[in-house]
């Protein structure tokens, strides 16, 4: 489901609903006009009515009152806002599993908000670069952590209808921050990832180079001008490269390699490990239209690999299994996609292409369940540069064609045309890719 949609998991934060921040705060008298006009939005759909009900009864228990002109009081009264914000406190620490006192609280919910500042940011720094003066955060709510803060800006008539939608987006992220570190936690992943990188030191990478040595070189491709895909790739060593000025329509592309052994034979292998930071989590929950990251996020410990050929990927996953049963562990491959050498890949992730060719699967071992995703060197270079394929293009294709641009920044508040940007970013990134 769209995240747009007005069935979306956050009807609350969209702009053209019944939840929308308008110029002033919704303070309106019950028999006023423009309480009147929203009443009629509610009209006929009763999943609004029980939805906005929901999001009433969480703002009152949150700041302990009962009906919303006690609010007011709130916003005036700074020794009742402290000792709201304390209560607070301790009521989030208990909804996210935190076993701590307050002031330990606090740099969790400290933790929360820069991961919710880091969602614009990293937008601001890629995908959106070109806007990031246009959708910069107000200074007021970038520097506030506090979610009784940021709950009162919502309702405060002295700041801007911007101002005070940020506050309300900061709070929503706020909270997908906050389930994705419970989840984090219950998963125990920071020493699965610490167990997994062990593993592959132990028992799947070769001893004859120490830990972090990694042998230097390049590939060197010619690239079709209909869409350019990899037609021809050569390896080159560092000092090959150095004779070798690309030409239009060719690339070089440096790869640091490591080395596996199999039957006396060594192997070389790109690997690039992958943990998903907390904000691209969030995103990734806010692509998904999902609150759960234990349903939407299952691909926290990610690998992949590059190898020369498509007898090295064999190599590989046999060397794999291998080490696994070596460490004490079975090893199940699931979920297992192959485009390497046949097939067409079906992508479930809007924005995506199907011509992506890879072998990916997950691998269960030890307590783990890690992502793979293993390439030959010619589609590893259609990854990162063929069109409609490239990586690059894919990341701006998802944060719009998923709404998650309209959503985190909506046309009325922002005044940009998302439709028009995303086409922009596209031809900004083909013209990078494609560049000498």
């Amino acid at each position: 489901m769209n995240l747009l949609n007005k069935k979306s998991i956050f009807t609350a934060m969209l702009q053209d609903g019944p939840f929308a921040v308008g110029e002033l705060p919704p303070f309106a008298h019950p028999f006023s006009r423009e309480a009147k006009n929203w009443v009629r939005t509610l009209e006929g759909n009763q999943l609004l009515k029980t939805k906005y009900r929901a999001v009433r009864s969480q703002i009152f228990d949150f700041l302990g009152i009962s009906n919303f002109d006690e609010i007011l009081t709130l916003l005036h009264d700074r020794k009742l806002r402290a000792k709201t914000a304390e209560r607070s406190r301790i009521l989030l620490g208990n909804m996210f599993g935190l076993d701590s006192t307050s002031h330990d609280i606090s740099r969790y919910l400290h933790d929360y908000a820069r991961t919710a500042d880091d969602v614009v940011n990293s937008l601001r720094a890629k995908v959106l670069a070109p806007y990031r003066s246009h959708i910069e955060t107000t200074n007021e709510i970038e520097t506030t952590n506090d979610p009784v803060s940021l709950l009162l800006i919502i309702f405060d008539e002295r700041f801007h209808r911007k101002a005070r939608f940020e506050a309300k987006r900061k709070l929503m992220l706020m909270n997908l921050a906050g389930s994705i570190d419970q989840r984090e936690r219950e998963t125990d992943i920071e020493t699965k990832f610490s167990d997994f990188l062990r593993f592959l030191n132990a028992h799947v990478w070769s001893p004859s180079l120490k830990i972090g040595d990694l042998e230097i070189k390049y590939l060197h491709s010619r690239h079709r001008p209909d869409d350019f895909s990899c037609r021809e790739v050569t390896v080159l060593s560092e000092e090959q490269a150095r004779e070798v000025t690309p030409k239009s329509g060719e690339k070089l592309t440096l790869i640091k390699r490591r080395r596996f052994r199999s039957q006396d034979r060594e192997i070389p292998i790109y690997v690039t490990i992958r943990k998903k930071p907390p904000s691209a989590k969030v995103l990734k929950l806010l692509r998904k239209n999902e609150k759960n990251p234990a349903t939407a996020v299952d691909d926290e410990l990610g690998l992949m690999a590059v190898l020369n050929s498509v007898g090295d990927v064999k190599c590989f996953i046999r060397h794999l299994t291998r080490s696994a049963v070596e460490a004490g562990s079975f090893m199940t491959l699931e979920d297992i996609s192959d485009t390497l050498t046949s097939g067409h890949y079906t992508s479930t992730s809007m924005g995506s292409s199907g011509n992506t060719p890879m072998l990916k699967f997950f691998a269960r071992l030890g307590g783990m369940r890690v992502e793979f995703i293993i390439h030959t060197n010619r589609s590893y270079l259609n990854y990162i540069y063929q069109r409609d394929v490239a990586h690059d293009e894919y990341e701006v294709k998802r944060i719009f064609d998923t709404g998650v641009a309209d959503f985190l920044f909506p046309t009325d508040i922002y005044r940009l045309k998302m439709n028009e940007i995303r086409t922009a970013q596209i031809n900004l990134f083909r013209k990078q890719i494609e560049g000498s």
